[in-house]
């Protein structure tokens, strides 16, 4: 019995040493869930007046075309963008909802400039725009252009009546009009 008594004991200290080292050590762990959501958003700058006019100024001497009076450059693409682990890069693209008859509207975007960081995207140059989706901006990774005007591309339009050689428009096609107005939309997608 005495045997007993003592394997007992022995066990019963055995277990209070195993649960002592069982508790609190001197370090401890736990994890930290991180979710990073898929992004995609695109707006033009500034928002109150992103609406534009431009026109042609009508010749003094006979023979001569009309000419276009100018070019806007006031508004700012801004885009954010955080794409999966899928998509190698994204692009901004841009397209009329209708042409305006034997006119060419003309944007070039400019290199991306502010406070913005990341991937940020590479212009194409200037586009003649169409109805069909052309891309205008090109390798945007996880990026952001900061916020407003003075941020992101600077976008620049002018307007040429059409030469009739390969263009959209053709000067034939012109009409006398006081407002014909066309909407531009951009459009942040994957490749």
């Amino acid at each position: 019995m005495r045997i007993t008594k003592f394997s007992l004991g022995l066990s019963l200290i055995f277990v209070a040493v195993s649960l002592a080292n069982a508790q609190d050590t001197n370090t401890d762990t736990h994890t930290v869930g991180i979710t990073i959501p898929e992004v995609a958003l695109v707006d033009i700058e500034p928002a109150a007046t992103k609406n534009i006019t431009l026109g042609f100024t009508a010749p003094t001497e006979a023979g001569l075309p009309i000419t276009p009076t100018g070019s806007n450059n006031t508004l700012w693409l801004n885009y954010s963008s955080i794409k999966s682990a899928t998509d190698a890069t994204r692009n901004v693209s841009v397209r009329l909802n209708a042409l305006i008859p034997g006119i060419d509207i003309r944007v070039t975007a400019a290199a991306a400039t502010g406070a913005g960081g990341g991937t940020l995207g590479t212009s194409a140059g200037q586009i003649t725009l169409s109805a069909a989706d052309q891309t205008i901006i090109s390798g945007i990774g996880s990026a952001y252009t900061g916020d407003g005007a003075n941020n992101g591309h600077n976008l620049t339009y002018a307007l040429a009546p059409g030469s009739g050689t390969g263009t959209v428009a053709s000067y034939a096609d012109l009409e006398s009009t006081t407002t014909a107005v066309a909407t531009v939309t951009y459009t942040i997608s994957d490749n």
